[in-house]
């Protein structure tokens, strides 16, 4: 057997996709599996994508500019500006999903040993992406107690030294919900550019935010225009998770040129994928609207049903789709391999996302998993029920251990 990689052999799984096996093995003797273990949502599409790529007359497949068709990029700064973002077309990259975009700025930003300083949880492939470019994750823990909400500046700032190269962070954050304000952005932009360092902010679920709370982009502050770097994707704002495009938003133009040079190794984004995702932007306001609305109910059905289990306890998004949830086990992980391969009520069981796996602390999650709420209300009543009775069957043969 020829010698692996190190660095692929020593890549961390991911934990949203880690119990995969399990899962089609349950459904491989006809049981239905309800996925709360991934942020695919089950909203349409608006119909201006599907019908962009259905109604192109294209008699092949070219290869497009490497920095994404400027066509593209013009609509997406004209959204931006909506936004109150000012971005011009020369100031975005399009690029394979927001994965990409995070691939392209942490080896254009990053060399190998430097570290970036991450608020944990933190979306698990964030530590993959570190991994294989050989950058090192420094974290600094967010407390379930304080909703996930960003650690003291002074906790961040004792973790920089001369080979921190950038902050990490999703806004509003995956796994948490938790939504960062303007003031917490600003402290962060005012950090990053008295220690000469990046500040890069994944912003994929921008729209989704269920409070008076208005979001702010770390472009729409002008002081750290150089040190800023937004990551974006059309993945859950239009449900067009299988397009795999995204992009890369930063007004320092050097690293613009560094980001270029790794969209020229993969020659171009994907072209079918970036008519849906322009035409996307046609989708008229009530579209974003009716999604919002729809998670918001969503939300509200997957929390307080949650709280109805005794010994469980919620964290309360206030964006995104996705809550962390403390069970009453030791293991989380052996607890949602249960639901798969030895629980199931009325031909039907839940995957889960065991939370272990979005810390980069060891030991500190065991008990936590995150769930997505990307399923109808009704599917998600019966998803808890089907947890609630999971764990009573869990405990028997595994009663909870009190350290």
């Amino acid at each position: 057997m020829p010698k692996l990689s190190k660095r692929g052999t020593e890549l961390p799984t991911s934990p949203i996709r880690k119990l995969v096996v399990y899962s089609d093995q349950a459904k491989s003797k006809g049981i239905e599996v309800l996925h709360l273990n991934i942020g695919q949502p089950d909203i349409e599409a608006p119909k201006e994508a599907i019908n962009a790529v259905q109604n192109s007359n294209l008699n092949l497949l070219p290869y497009g500019s490497s920095q994404g068709s400027f066509s593209y990029r013009k609509k997406l700064s004209e959204y931006y500006r909506k936004n109150e973002i000012d971005v011009s077309p020369d100031e975005i990259l399009i690029t394979t999903g927001a994965s990409e975009a995070l691939t392209f700025a942490l080896n254009s930003i990053c060399d190998s040993g430097d570290e970036i300083i991450i608020p944990e949880p933190f979306y698990a492939n964030y530590n993959g992406f570190a991994s294989a470019a050989n950058v090192k994750v420094v974290s600094v823990i967010s407390e379930f107690n304080s909703q996930f909400q960003l650690p003291s500046l002074e906790n961040i700032d004792e973790k920089i030294n001369s080979k921190t190269k950038a902050i990490l962070l999703c806004n509003p954050s995956n796994p948490t919900g938790y939504v960062y304000s303007k003031k917490e952005i600003i402290t962060l932009c005012e950090l990053a550019v008295k220690h000469n360092i990046f500040l890069i902010v994944d912003e994929v679920y921008r729209e989704f935010i269920y409070t008076d709370t208005k979001h702010y982009s770390v472009i729409q502050y002008s002081r750290s225009g150089r040190n800023s770097v937004m990551i974006d994707s059309v993945s859950k704002r239009y449900s067009l998770c299988g397009a795999r495009v995204g992009c890369i938003v930063t007004k320092n133009k050097k690293l613009m040129k560094n980001l270029m040079k790794f969209a020229h190794l993969r020659l171009s984004p994907p072209t079918y994928a970036t008519i849906a995702s322009e035409a996307s932007l046609d989708a008229p306001d009530t579209y974003l609207k009716g999604v919002i609305k729809e998670y918001s109910k969503r939300r509200e059905v997957i929390i307080k049903s949650l709280r109805k289990i005794p010994e469980v306890k919620v964290s309360e998004p206030k964006g995104a789709f996705y809550c962390i949830v403390k069970l009453p086990v030791n293991d989380a992980e052996d607890f949602s391999k249960f639901l798969l391969t030895s629980f199931h009520n009325e031909n039907q069981t839940v995957m889960l996302a065991p939370a272990s796996g979005f810390y980069s602390t060891p030991g500190i999650g065991k008990n936590e998993v995150r769930i997505a709420f990307i399923l109808d209300c009704e599917k998600l009543i019966r998803a808890v029920k089907i947890i609630k009775l999971g764990l009573i069957a869990y405990q028997e043969k595994h009663p909870l251990v009190i350290e």
